[in-house]
């Protein structure tokens, strides 16, 4: 895990980041005991991309996963070109 970079009021201020490495500590890391660090890298990174992407909801994207809300945004920022490229 890496540090955060900004300071309070900063532009780079990185609640998401804290949000994020928050809930990965209570709903995961805190419920397992791993032998070594490369079982916690490799179990993290698989609840991340098996459960955290696809299947928590998140409030910030409107009660949806991460992934279906990407392709809501994909969707739209597509129909979004096509009308700004329409003669």
């Amino acid at each position: 895990m890496v540090q955060p970079i900004g300071r309070v009021g900063s532009a780079l201020d990185n609640a998401a980041a804290e949000s994020f490495h928050s809930v990965l500590k209570v709903e995961y890391v805190h419920r397992h005991t791993f032998t070594t660090r490369a079982e916690a890298r490799l179990k993290t990174a698989t609840w991340i991309a098996d459960f955290y992407n696809t299947k928590r909801r998140h409030s910030a994207a409107g009660g949806k996963p991460p992934v279906e809300f990407k392709c809501i945004i994909q969707k739209a920022r597509a129909r979004t070109d096509q009308k700004d490229q329409a003669p």
